[in-house]
């Protein structure tokens, strides 16, 4: 059986390609999910893994689409070999069923986590680039007049309000209202 494994990282990606991909390949199960590839938390790809026999093959498009890092790849790959299924991606022409696809499994699985990990160093260097010059000073701070929010405590902690009225009237979060309760000591 051709089990065809699809994945977009949002609802506004298109799996089009994707599904041409499995048409072309003559795919008798198709999975499908909307997440993003960086874990392996994804309900269809546990699905799939299920669903999956010996002597089954399981196609993907590219790599990126079943998995993001090279632990979870094996980790996947693994679980199929383990299972008897073979597994192909068909943009960097690798099937499993062979020792040459299984060394280009891993040299391409690294290569997209290397990818991932360059696409993070580049974001954390320009947020902090961002921050030095300014540009970004993290979410803006509650402005709440301290002798105001110290009375609304006062009633809160003598039980004529409750923690979610007292939120109310100061116009806070749960979490930013006892943030600031313990910062004030009140």
């Amino acid at each position: 059986m051709i089990i065809f494994y699809v994945r977009c990282s949002t609802a506004e990606q298109n799996e089009a390609r994707q599904f041409e991909d499995a048409k072309l390949h003559k795919a008798d199960k198709i999975f499908i999910d909307k997440a993003s590839g960086k874990n392996r938390d994804r309900p269809q790809l546990a699905a799939m893994l299920a669903f999956a026999r010996e002597g089954d093959t399981v196609v993907c498009s590219d790599i990126s689409r079943i998995a993001r890092n090279t632990r979870d790849l094996l980790f996947i790959i693994d679980e199929l070999q383990r299972k008897g299924v073979a597994f192909m991606s068909l943009k960097e022409s690798i099937d499993t069923a062979t020792p040459q696809g299984q060394f280009m499994l891993t040299v391409f699985g690294a290569l997209a986590q290397l990818e991932r990990d360059c696409i993070r160093q580049r974001a954390k260097e320009g947020m902090l680039i961002a921050k030095q010059e300014g540009r970004l000073k993290g979410r803006p701070q509650i402005d709440t007049d301290e002798k105001n929010f110290r009375a609304v405590c006062t009633l809160w902690r003598a039980g004529k309000i409750t923690a979610v009225q007292a939120q109310q009237r100061l116009n806070m979060s749960p979490s930013t209202f006892y943030r600031r309760v313990k910062t004030l000591g009140v």
